[in-house]
């Protein structure tokens, strides 16, 4: 069997354990759970193991594809290899390393299996390809939905229908009612942070596009996220600057997020994990992307009309690619984000409920 060739003909069948060792960023983890849930669907019985950090771990958790969380506590340092090993000790059929980066790649060389399955060397960073036995073929750039979704494919393991199944789950419905209860008008969740200043927006405009969203589309801006010193930052100037009432759910927790989007008329997001889970409970979202490529890192498969996209220049055809383009974000202006929300309104605002 040569390097890059797929591996489902080496595999049990059905398989009865399996590692998913994706260890950070929440859209990424979004962005899996496809691959856990084409897994149960093809073995029930299977028993998926992931390797997780504790951020995004708090997102998956309870998720009913996956039976198991093993946490990789950065902060422990080196004792979290040490960790991550003793909890791997039982035998695998099947290690799928979706993280192209060393720290992964150490995780799955700690790992007992016979099969280690990643992506192809013209692909894999930091070494990371030297931790795995089998490869994905080699593959053109798409995005990153699409290139987890290959290792389905590498499993002889069908992708379709692409679900996350993300929830809201029923034990979180009343939580959401409370949290809805004190709105007397659709809310917008604003998503006014990113995991770098080069893809955040600038704060006063989420100012005025609060004003605007809820003088003349009589929406509640909510503002969403974490609590970073940049998203306070943000916040400070939004509740400062605003003339309208703008609530904060600033530090809400992931899970709480997911109800507070899925109760929400639409969202407005930068380009970070809560935009993802916003398309995996098919919630109308407006995106703001200017630092990534949006036809890598982009919402997948929907709501591109609503996108305002600042990485192109205009009639660009920029070809998918992992470049970044800094000082983008600063071109997309209050009326940019306010046309979408117009075309939200007329495309979608008026249609049935969507279903979670």
């Amino acid at each position: 069997m040569t390097a890059h060739s797929t591996v489902h003909s080496t595999l049990p069948s059905p398989l009865h354990r399996v590692a998913i060792i994706l260890l950070s960023a929440t859209g990424d983890a979004v962005h899996a759970l496809p691959v856990v849930n084409a897994m149960k669907r093809r073995d029930p019985d299977v028993h998926i193991t992931w390797v997780l950090q504790p951020g995004p771990a708090t997102l998956v958790r309870g998720h009913p594809a996956v039976d198991e969380i093993v946490l990789f506590d950065r902060a422990r340092g080196w004792r979290a290899f040490l960790d991550v090993r003793r909890a791997l000790a039982e035998p695998l059929d099947v290690v799928a390393d979706l993280q192209v980066y060393l720290k992964a790649g150490l995780i799955t060389a700690m790992a007992n299996a016979p099969v280690k399955l990643g992506f192809d060397r013209a692909r894999a960073y930091d070494l990371n390809w030297l931790f795995t036995n089998r490869k994905l073929a080699p593959h053109p750039m798409q995005h990153v939905q699409d290139q987890y979704l290959e290792f389905l494919a590498a499993l002889g393991i069908g992708a379709q229908p692409v679900t996350w199944g993300l929830g809201p789950w029923d034990s979180e419905r009343a939580a959401q009612r409370e949290f809805m209860a004190r709105f007397d008008r659709p809310i917008v969740p604003l998503v006014i942070g990113s995991s770098k200043p080069q893809k955040d927006w600038i704060p006063e405009r989420w100012a005025q596009l609060a004003d605007a969203l809820s003088a003349d589309f009589g929406l509640q801006p909510v503002l969403v996220g974490g609590r970073s010193p940049r998203e306070l930052e943000t916040e400070r100037a939004v509740l400062s600057r605003a003339r309208t009432s703008v609530v904060s759910a600033l530090g809400s927790g992931l899970r709480p997020l997911v109800g507070i989007l899925d109760a929400a008329a639409l969202v407005v997001s930068l380009d970070t994990g809560p935009l993802h889970m916003a398309v995996a409970i098919d919630k109308p979202v407006v995106s703001l992307i200017g630092y990534g490529n949006p036809k890598r890192i982009g919402p997948y498969r929907k709501f591109h009309d609503l996108m305002v996209d600042a990485y192109g220049d205009p009639g660009e055809d920029y070809p998918i690619s992992m470049e970044n383009r800094r000082g983008r974000m600063p071109r997309i202006t209050v009326r940019d984000v306010l046309d979408r929300v117009e075309r939200w309104r007329t495309n979608y605002a008026s249609s049935k409920p969507r279903k979670s």
